[in-house]
């Protein structure tokens, strides 16, 4: 049951549209990211769902009830910022507290709430502390119980992590997503990192341009992307353009030019109707003339560019239908220049629209 929906939104900055007849729609107890380059319009669709943007067209609906003129003020929702925005003169326990004390809470309920969101977020014992007194990854964590501790209908997440460094940023999504599934809360999460949207989400929304380009689950996207710019942006990047595509029994034969190529159908994915085929350095398979016959799915080329990544070289292959990368782990590398030949797997060579 979706518990958030946002029916043909529109917002527009004058004229300049930044969510045109824009659709989405969460389920109740999931987490769900918007993802994708700065200025899709994520960042757009969290404040418009938190009440600081309203929108030029289109409905906002909360379980079922119609949010779209519902000022801030009275959503009941928990917001997370990426600077933390915690009140620097207030202790750990007051700025938990805060939005119960706006909300006349009682201070025994406000005692007994904060003190079990405060367990919940392992921070237990600090509620005499000052911001300054805590590292990046506890304010972070004060800053999340803030929003819980309301108990909120919905929780929303603006690049929570982005001023954390790597090894806390690592540690600190494992804490949201454990927080996030013990209290079952629906949360919408914004970032433009790829890893950290796919480790925690129940779905991935991929934006570009005010749209959503794919919304699924973090695993069929990453092996399945609907279209070149989901490609592009979760590490796809080679592709050829075919003439001609037919099926051909479980796989879809390709040409171009007089090569021939193959890609599977892949049960449970939608409908392949693209004429382009995308593959990762890592899925594509280089070698030499000697151990790499010619045939279907395969190219001979020459390497223009080596690059040594620690695990493995990294090269780009000149061929006749283009430029190629391709990754491999190896002791002695090719050389600039030397023939080589690529494989494309046909289980690996995903058609995009």
């Amino acid at each position: 049951m979706a518990l958030l929906t946002l029916e043909n939104i529109s917002v527009a900055y004058d004229q300049n549209y930044i969510l045109k007849d824009f659709n989405l729609s969460v389920e109740k107890g999931s987490l769900i990211s918007l993802l994708g380059p700065s200025g899709c319009g994520k960042t757009t669709t969290l404040r418009l769902i938190a009440g600081f943007l309203e929108a030029k067209d289109g409905r906002f609906a909360l379980n079922g009830k119609d949010y779209t003129r519902v000022p801030v003020n009275k959503r009941n929702f928990g917001f997370v910022f990426q600077s933390y925005a915690l009140f620097p003169h207030l202790s750990v326990y007051d700025n938990v507290a805060f939005g119960l004390r706006l909300r006349k809470v009682n201070d025994k309920d406000i005692a007994l709430r904060v003190g079990k969101i405060l367990e919940t977020v392992s921070l237990a014992g600090f509620e005499k502390r000052f911001p300054k007194e805590l590292s990046g990854g506890q304010r972070q964590r004060v800053a999340i119980a803030r929003a819980l501790v309301i108990e909120p209908d919905l929780l929303l997440f603006d690049e929570p992590l982005s001023n954390l460094d790597a090894n806390l940023r690592v540690n600190m999504r494992v804490e949201i997503r454990r927080i996030q599934q013990e209290l079952g809360i629906t949360t919408v999460y914004v970032s433009h990192d790829q890893e950290e949207c796919f480790s925690i989400s129940d779905q991935v929304a991929i934006m570009n341009k005010g749209i959503i380009e794919q919304l699924d689950r973090p695993s069929t996207i990453f092996k399945y992307p609907k279209t070149e710019f989901v490609a592009r942006f979760i590490g796809f990047n080679n592709f050829i353009e075919f003439d001609q595509r037919q099926e051909n029994g479980a796989d879809i034969e390709l040409k171009v030019k007089d090569y021939t190529f193959y890609a599977a159908k892949h049960p449970g994915k939608a409908e392949q109707s693209g004429r382009k085929g995308a593959l990762r350095p890592d899925d594509l398979v280089i070698g030499t003339p000697q151990e790499l016959e010619t045939g279907p799915n395969r190219l001979t080329g020459r390497v223009k560019v080596s690059t040594f990544l620690g695990r493995s070289y990294q090269y780009v292959v000149e061929t006749e239908l283009g430029d190629f990368t391709v990754n491999k782990e190896m002791e002695l590398p090719y050389a600039s220049g030397q023939e080589v030949r690529l494989l494309f797997p046909a289980e690996k060579l995903v058609l995009v629209d």
